[in-house]
């Protein structure tokens, strides 16, 4: 018997939910360019009619696909008792979700109007309370580390996927130095100075001492 070519629809209920767990499922694999309403269609084994019942397009998609993302965190990320403690936490938490999921740290620099980020404002922000920074200060500092936290967790993930794959880390850091310095290698002592702690440092830890530094700042304004 000939085979009818039919696409076989699942027969369990469509939600909001199984529809943006499978857009970030795509966004991972193929980034932003392979998140179409066809491809979702054939990930999730139905119509793009039944889609837009949920979601109006692309970026809807985007936007919550993202707030899933950092939701995640917020739920995942340490209750520390100290607040100081707490907002490393969080910090870390995104630095690592944005590295993992590098399409999120593109839609929250493109969109910072969306929830997601008044979340993470929310949150900072009411760690910085708990310090008792004072109220002429607290926006600036909640803004100082919100900013910081998603352009440097965001410019990490990008340099992360510039390199190809086989690259080894130390020898495309220290290159980099030479390639900075070569015009004038008697004009650049400071990128000389730290060129051994430039190409064999974690990521990960100057994340965190950006976030110390910014926190000392703030202890400042008390």
């Amino acid at each position: 018997m000939a085979k009818s070519g039919r696409i076989e629809r699942r027969t369990d209920a469509l939600s909001k939910e199984r529809i943006i767990g499978a857009a970030v499922e795509i966004l991972d694999s193929g980034g932003e360019s392979g998140l179409t309403f066809r491809a979702l269609a054939a990930r999730l084994a139905t119509g793009s009619g039944a889609i837009y019942w949920h979601v109006k397009d692309k970026d809807e998609l985007l936007a919550t696909a993202t707030e899933e993302v950092i939701d995640r965190v917020m739920r995942e990320a340490i209750q520390e008792a100290d607040p100081r403690k707490a907002i490393r936490a969080v910090a870390l938490g995104l630095f690592d979700a944005i590295d993992a999921h590098p399409w999120a740290g593109a839609q929250l620099s493109r969109a910072p109007w969306q929830p997601a980020v008044g979340r993470i404002f929310e949150s900072i922000g009411g760690h910085l309370d708990a310090l008792d920074v004072p109220d002429r200060a607290l926006f600036d500092a909640a803004s100082a580390l919100v900013h910081y936290i998603l352009g440097a967790a965001a410019q990490n993930a990008a340099n992360a996927r510039l390199a190809p794959h086989d690259t080894d880390r130390t020898e495309f850091l220290s290159a980099m130095i030479e390639r900075w310095t070569a015009p004038d290698p008697a004009g650049f002592p400071f990128l000389h100075r730290i060129a051994a702690r430039f190409q064999d440092h974690d990521d990960r830890e100057q994340f965190l001492a950006g976030i110390d530094l910014i926190l000392a700042g703030v202890g400042a304004t008390r």
